[in-house]
């Protein structure tokens, strides 16, 4: 055992302590072959079904976001013109609103105006028609005031009289005639 050992030793002596030995070489070549033709045929082409299948799905996944996105600013656009309709419809009825009460308004100023004016004439003429009374009834005391007088001037009773009576209104017609020129 002792020649094999000097023999081996000396073998391994005179090769590169880098390299591995030829038959070391074959040997890990042969598994290294094997285990790539296994990788290549086994494990590769289900990493790579794999790989696929999880693209496709992110791949869909992307499309429908994409779609889900596209209708969303389409949604988002419809709803923007819908705001914008809405907007111009609101500002058309306030628009509307303020013409109509400003016709009411106008409506109410005028009928007020015209009741005022109703009112203001019935206020004359009940004034017209006061001041008419109170001139008769003031014509008919002066007038028995002046009978009363002349009555007591001349002692006498013109109460009755026609005469008397007429001429105390000619007299108060004097008096008017002369208040209207002054």
């Amino acid at each position: 055992m002792n020649t094999v050992f000097h023999q081996l030793m000396r073998t391994e002596a005179s090769a590169n302590p880098l390299l591995p030995a030829w038959p070391d070489i074959l040997w890990s070549a042969v598994v290294f072959s094997t285990l790539l033709v296994f990788f290549w045929r086994k494990v590769l082409p289900n990493f790579k079904a794999n790989m696929d299948a999880r693209a496709e799905a992110i791949e869909g996944r992307l499309a429908q976001a994409e779609l889900a996105q596209a209708e969303a600013a389409e949604k988002t656009a419809n709803i923007e013109a819908e705001q914008a309709l809405a907007r111009t419809e609101a500002a058309q009825i306030r628009e509307s609103a303020r013409a109509e009460g400003a016709q009411i308004l106008a409506e109410l100023k005028e009928a007020a105006a015209l009741e005022a004016l109703r009112m203001t004439e019935s206020a004359k003429k009940q004034i017209e028609a006061e001041r008419q009374a109170a001139i008769i009834a003031l014509r008919a005391e002066v007038g028995t005031l002046a009978l009363d007088l002349a009555s007591a001037v001349l002692k006498q009773s013109l109460k009755e009289d026609k005469n008397a009576t007429s001429m105390v209104d000619g007299f108060l017609a004097d008096l008017e005639k002369d208040s209207k020129k002054n």
